[in-house]
């Protein structure tokens, strides 16, 4: 039913959304096998699958900094322009791109394996760097260089206000909003190119990253086929505001305030922020990775995400990282092992 659904909405094909998230060793929604290696959990079988889009109106746009409003924005991408080409190795070509989005120019990096495809590809959507010190392809180069090697065409998004790329407008920075387009029109950059499988593409996001894949599967069902998320950050708005806005940025919050008034008088528009509220728009699998000792994103936030898209009826699956923080050290190359079979099963 659900792949029936992506199919309709769109017409296209669909592509893959990797977004990241923390966990906590004690989930009940962990499994883990005698030897205390982290093992998936999926959507329960009894699970109600939840209907499509296509069953169901849009909700209705309240602000058009909202989720909802964004429901009604289809991907704009341009196609990618090569900037000059960075690194040749006997595996991938990585090049310095920009492509359009809406009306801006948005800056990244382009790996394309060696050989003339099709190719599968994958959309990365990084995690939280100050937009001031950024450079671009800067925060996955790891998972840049695992998923070229791997046979994966990738774009690395740098976001509008980062590097190269147009800026970004304060409200829609601090709402992630401006962050989802360029990740959803990025698939439509991607699926301009000749050498790239259009039928088989791809999104990763790690911490912010992930949020933003989470708005982007929300906002745009049947875009990808699967979603990876690393690290995430949570899905409720509010708890990324209180986490890291306010410490940081106690003038941004100020300035949401004075936008939509506060989360006690307004609480709505800050649910019309957050993705949990619309989970039962996803029409793809979601594979989240998230380490046990997570320090950045709580590991509540990650349990209580899988609950919820499981509770949704979507086919979500969170695997626990026993002793790993944030950035993943130790397993990372087990967990980017595992993305990859999974990408590879879901775009078979």
């Amino acid at each position: 039913m659900r792949e029936v659904g992506r199919r309709a909405l769109l017409g296209a094909v669909p592509a893959v959304a990797l977004v990241g998230c923390t966990g906590d060793a004690d989930s009940p929604d962990a499994v883990r096998t005698p030897s205390g290696s982290p093992t998936a959990t999926s959507a329960a079988p009894s699970a109600t699958p939840a209907p499509t889009p296509t069953e169901t109106p849009l909700p209705e746009v309240r602000d058009p900094l909202s989720l909802p409003a964004l429901m009604r924005q289809p991907p704009d991408g341009g196609r990618v322009r090569v900037l000059r080409t960075e690194v040749e190795t006997d595996d991938y070509t990585r090049e310095q791109v920009t492509y359009r989005s809406d009306d801006l120019t948005v800056s990244g990096v382009l790996l394309r394996p060696r050989g003339r495809g099709p190719f599968p590809a994958v959309v990365l959507n990084h995690g939280y760097i100050e937009p001031s010190v950024y450079v671009t392809g800067q925060g996955l180069a790891r998972e840049q260089d695992a998923l070229a090697r791997a046979g994966f065409v990738v774009l690395h998004t740098d976001y509008r206000g980062h590097a190269a790329s147009d800026p970004v407008r304060p409200l829609e920075r601090e709402t992630r909003l401006g962050y989802t387009r360029d990740a959803i029109n990025a698939v439509a950059a991607l699926r301009s190119l000749p050498y790239v499988d259009g039928s088989r593409v791809a999104m990763l996001g790690r911490s912010m990253g992930g949020g933003v894949t989470m708005n982007a599967l929300v906002t745009q069902p049947g875009l990808v086929r699967a979603a990876v998320i690393y690290a995430s950050v949570s899905s409720r708005f509010l708890d990324n505001v209180e986490q890291f806005t306010r410490p940081g940025r106690p003038e941004a919050v100020d300035a949401l305030y004075d936008r939509f008034g506060t989360p006690a008088r307004a609480p709505q528009a800050y649910r019309d922020l957050s993705a949990r509220a619309y989970f039962d728009r996803i029409t793809e699998p979601v594979l989240a990775h998230h380490g046990t000792v997570d320090g950045t994103c709580p590991p509540e936030w990650a349990r209580t995400t899988q609950r919820l898209m499981r509770r949704a009826g979507v086919d979500a699956r969170l695997r626990w990282w026993p002793g790993e923080d944030h950035a993943f050290y130790a397993r990372w190359q087990d967990s980017m092992d595992q993305t990859i079979r999974f990408l590879r099963r879901r775009m078979a």
